[in-house]
């Protein structure tokens, strides 16, 4: 099988585990440029271009699409899709899971458990924005940020206030969210390949901050889930549309609730947390599923 992971940095580690894994399982794999690709967009034979010349043609591809490309990432996952290639994540889902708002309004929708949370570019009365989602302390967020980027914790409501007019007065969107107290730092990242849970750890945030990130200094550690956390995840990654991705959990006291749901997620601190080899298992899904046209969207949408 000729496997395709596109990627900005082969170095990365996710990216070489995936291309090792690949490989050690006998298939052809190569790590592809996103931003150095380019598309033919025919009637005919739609094609993706690279280097000069038409890429081959690609059983499946892994789609590494960082944060800050989305919109050319999903693009060239998309011409795939036309060529018939299969993606381990579809361009559709990608997108609606970068989507901070939208994932939240579709979580809502099907139920699932999340912090309560308010939407707002320019609201009339701030402090009704802060009292309905709890009051302070209140967690604020850039609706493009990641890796714990543009998320702020007020813990009074006159430092609430004073960060939402600040992002106001930058015409940024922002999210108001309750703050899971008891949650205390710690988060469940829970991998999620073809529907189930392969994989869980619980990161801890550093002394002195609540953001659990590990890019931020939060440390990673095997964690047991109970079978609500477990079905919250499954029920997440499947609203999402995604086959394989990691979904953040936060303990609260009235069940798990979701933090967000990561169509990229990192490999490297999961499978030094739990030893388990997940690279391979995104491999294995793929050998099972990788069928030309397989996909739902086809590039649509």
């Amino acid at each position: 099988m000729k496997i395709a992971i596109l990627s900005r940095n082969e170095n990365l580690y996710s990216t070489r585990r995936l291309k090792e894994a690949g490989e050690k399982l006998g298939h052809e794999v190569d790590i592809i440029d996103t931003l150095h690709c380019y598309m033919d967009i025919s009637s005919s034979r739609p094609a993706v271009r690279f280097k000069g010349k038409a890429l081959p043609y690609y059983d499946a591809i892994i789609p590494r699409i960082g944060a800050s490309v989305t919109f050319y990432g999903t693009a060239v996952v998309r011409q795939f899709e036309m060529m018939g290639t299969f993606s381990v994540n579809e361009s559709v889902a990608i997108s609606r899971s970068r989507d901070k708002l939208r994932s939240m309004q579709l979580l809502s929708r099907k139920g699932i458990g999340m912090p309560r949370t308010g939407f707002a570019r320019q609201p009339d009365r701030i402090d009704d924005l802060i009292k309905n989602v709890g009051g302070a302390p209140v967690v604020i967020k850039l609706l493009e940020g990641t890796q714990g980027i543009g998320v702020v914790l007020a813990d009074t409501q006159k430092a609430a206030e004073s960060i939402i007019e600040a992002f106001m007065g930058l015409n940024a969107n922002i999210l108001v969210q309750e703050y899971i107290k008891e949650a205390g730092g710690a988060d469940i990242r829970c991998l999620v390949v073809g529907g189930k849970v392969v994989a869980a750890m619980k990161r801890q945030a550093a002394a002195g901050e609540f953001r659990s990130n590990l890019h931020r200094g939060g440390q990673a550690s095997l964690v047991r889930l109970s079978p609500a956390e477990r079905k919250t995840a499954i029920d997440a990654a499947k609203t999402m549309g995604l086959n394989m991705c990691g979904v953040d959990i936060l303990r609260s006291n009235r069940g798990p609730v979701v933090m967000e749901v990561n169509s990229s997620p990192g490999l490297e601190g999961i499978e030094a947390a739990t030893g388990k080899d997940v690279a391979s298992m995104i491999v294995e899904f793929i050998v099972k599923n990788a069928k030309p046209n397989n996909t739902k969207t086809r590039g649509k949408g």
